[in-house]
């Protein structure tokens, strides 16, 4: 791994740095991730409208990101990601001692997502950087694979505290503080990585250019295809299906094993076969995932069903990584180092306009036309993706 590192990324850059802080993040995402969706089913008593309400706040500060970027455009992107690493610390810890109310349990939410949404266009950006020119499609795989090894054991942690205890309402409070000291961790490694990209004082990271219309329309569909599995994909297993937190921690936990092997193999094929390729041919596959989870449980019995559903959110977090290949996308045609930095982070804001609208009515649309309509409507939205993807003109 670490050959194989030193391949792909720049010596003198702070890439081993950065990898370890993207690593104990992950570690500490995953254990988070691996509560989070029982707690508020079984803790705080949320219905499906519920979930969505909670994810449009969770959301929210994606759409946040632009100005709190164009506040901080002094500053480099290690510092910015520094940043979000301590308002991801505040929320988790808040979230392991507030009371079980959803109005505080959603504050502690919105709190470490603003953190996370801050470092992730972040990530992308410095993996970018520090990566050697022509492998930049392999820097993110890479970036990917890493972070899916610290998520996978998060994921292993909860499914054995779960296995090992039953009573899992004080457990989960354990969880969100174990969760809260791994980030603390993480923010301690991240210091060790120095400002080597500097601001640059005439460019705010307020930044519209005509030249990406393109990816900033590939982002809304993106976001807004994305946004109904992420949300509601695990949520229809816990109310539709009855699955507990430990099974939820195992498919989440096959899902970062699959993704830790794809993300560099897809990576690879960004810049072999190309990103417009990639973006095209990923919404194949989606059709046919959107449609099992909506329709199994017509086609097949109850238990049959539900494996089928397991296996379609493993699929498509799979194909959720072609996402990548619009931030090579935007690498390609940039002018320069910062602007790659300033359009990433811009994308990640005008994903969230279409994205948070998802989040709040897709509870509704649950509630109203059932998750079949749900996924339908994710379906749609790839294709329109794909559509709009094929009019990239690429160099001969």
């Amino acid at each position: 791994m670490k050959k194989r590192l030193a391949e792909i990324f720049r010596p003198e850059s702070k890439y081993q740095a950065f990898f370890l802080s993207v690593i104990t993040f992950g570690l500490a995402y995953g254990i988070y991730k691996g509560v989070i969706d029982n707690y508020l089913a079984e803790v705080v008593g949320m219905s499906g409208f519920d979930k969505g309400v909670s994810e449009f706040f969770r959301e929210l500060p994606g759409l946040m990101l632009v100005f709190v970027l164009a506040a901080l455009y002094t500053f480099s992107a290690e510092r910015i990601y520094k940043i979000g690493a301590v308002f991801m610390l505040i929320g988790m810890a808040a979230q392991a001692i507030v009371p079980a109310g959803r109005v505080l349990v959603i504050l502690c939410i919105f709190v470490y997502s603003l953190g996370d949404h801050m470092q992730l266009g972040m990530r992308n950006t410095l993996s970018l950087r520090y990566s050697r020119e022509g492998r930049g499609g392999e820097a993110l795989g890479m970036q990917n694979a890493l972070q899916q090894i610290g998520t996978l054991a998060g994921y292993l942690v909860i499914i054995a505290a779960f296995f090992l205890v039953k009573n899992s309402v004080w457990l989960y409070r354990i969880a969100f503080a174990v969760s809260a000291g791994i980030i603390c961790l993480g923010c301690l490694s991240s210091l060790r990585m120095t400002d080597e990209s500097t601001p640059d004082a005439d460019k705010r990271r307020f930044y519209f250019r005509r030249k990406y219309t393109k990816y900033y329309m590939l982002e809304v569909f993106y976001g807004a295809r994305k946004q109904v599995f992420f949300t509601f994909g695990p949520y229809v297993l816990v109310l539709f299906y009855g699955a507990n937190a430990m099974v939820i921690s195992v498919l989440f936990a096959l899902s970062a094993v699959c993704s830790f092997f794809a993300a560099p193999l897809v990576g690879k094929i960004i810049d072999r076969l190309g990103y417009k390729i990639v973006m095209i041919s990923d919404t194949l596959i989606l059709v046919i995932v959107c449609f099992f989870y909506g329709f199994a449980h017509h086609i097949f019995p109850r238990d049959i069903a539900f494996i089928v559903c397991c296996a379609n959110y493993i699929l498509d977090s799979i194909i959720s990584l072609a996402s990548m290949a619009s931030n090579v996308y935007v690498q390609d045609i940039s002018d320069s180092p910062e602007e790659v930095r300033a359009t990433i982070s811009t994308g990640v804001s005008v994903n969230h306009l279409i994205t948070i609208l998802i989040a709040l009515f897709g509870g509704w649309i649950w509630e109203v036309l059932g998750i079949e309509t749900l996924f339908i409507l994710s379906a749609v939205l790839g294709l329109c993706n794909s559509a709009y993807a094929a009019t990239i003109k690429t160099p001969l």
